[in-house]
């Protein structure tokens, strides 16, 4: 029984605008369709988020293209889904995010032991300045290493 990771859509957008905190793994309720339209890669979490509504975690704006065969089990593409976690995680999480600046954000979307899983994150958003920053260190350390390839050739 295979219980390596299989990447299914991932939010490379989310990791450019917030700093990533802490992240968590959380199941996923999703319908039979919605199962295998994730599972054939057409999923989407680009402006997706999470919020907290009664004690459950539900995320908003995740794309999930309708199934093509099937017809009218098909859900609503952008329809609330809800997240299972422990509520002791949910508390936790619950106590950071009414903390300002404090959201939470799928940054993945994955397969493991046949069961669809989100990765959650606790994300703070960054200012226009600290996206410039980290660009520019980026960049440095791309130099640094061209240079370091030129000189071992």
């Amino acid at each position: 029984m295979g219980t390596e990771r299989k990447n299914l859509a991932e939010n490379r957008k989310a990791r450019h605008d917030y700093f990533i905190e802490e992240t968590y793994e959380a199941g996923i309720e999703l319908f039979g369709t919605e199962v295998k339209s994730v599972k054939l890669g057409k999923a989407n979490l680009k402006d997706s988020y999470a919020e907290i509504k009664n004690n459950e975690i539900y995320v908003y704006n995740m794309h999930i293209s309708p199934y093509e065969k099937g017809n009218i089990f098909n859900r609503d593409p952008l329809r609330p889904k809800k997240l299972l976690m422990h509520k002791s995680e949910i508390r936790r999480l619950s106590g950071y995010v009414s903390q300002k600046g404090y959201t939470l954000v799928p940054i993945a979307l994955y397969q493991i032991r046949g069961l669809v899983k989100v990765e959650l994150a606790l994300a703070k958003g960054k200012k226009l300045y600290d996206k410039r920053e980290d660009i520019a260190k980026r960049d440095a350390q791309r130099e640094v290493e061209k240079h370091f390839k030129e000189i071992y050739r």
